[in-house]
């Protein structure tokens, strides 16, 4: 994965955003954090893991790369926000069910979010690239995914979204 890559390619379109929103300076750690916990839980939502209550199938894989990517565009502007930048170390499957990655996901954004030190960026972006191993995402499925979803961003604020 060419991570450098998305990483420059966030950095230009979160400057796209602040300019086109006018929020250009503005110190948006807390919007960007509550965003990723947002695209954390949709992201949830959709491979329906804790539902136990239901037997309703996940969503179709695509829909549920759509929602990973989306956390990876706020990883990848919070680790940017506060000069982190990580090229996954390693992909080692993690022996956590679903559930348990989720949770584990949770728990490291909210270390980095009381610490935002190098390190702690770190496991919050391996544990997240492991949640999407567990998920059955690829490398390049994540890469093409975000490109596409990047356009799509690009799209959405020439819109006016």
């Amino acid at each position: 994965m060419n991570w450098k890559k998305l990483f420059s390619m966030q950095k230009q379109l979160d400057k796209y955003i602040e300019n086109n929103q006018g929020v250009t300076g503005e110190n948006l750690f807390e919007e960007k954090y509550l965003a990723l916990l947002v695209e954390l839980g949709e992201l949830a939502n959709e491979t329906r893991c804790f539902k136990f209550w239901s037997s309703k199938p996940k969503s179709d894989q695509e829909v549920i790369l759509a929602e990973y990517v989306d956390g990876v565009h706020f990883i990848l502007s919070l680790g940017l926000d506060k000069g982190h930048i990580c090229h996954t170390k390693s992909s080692n499957a993690t022996i956590n069910t679903e559930t348990e990655q989720f949770n584990h996901v949770f728990d490291m954004c909210a270390a980095y979010k009381h610490d935002p030190s190098q390190s702690n960026y770190e496991k919050m972006f391996n544990s997240y690239i492991q949640l999407g191993n567990l998920l059955g995402f690829d490398e390049n499925a994540v890469y093409r995914a975000y490109i596409q979803k990047n356009e799509i961003n690009y799209e959405r604020q020439d819109e006016g979204y």
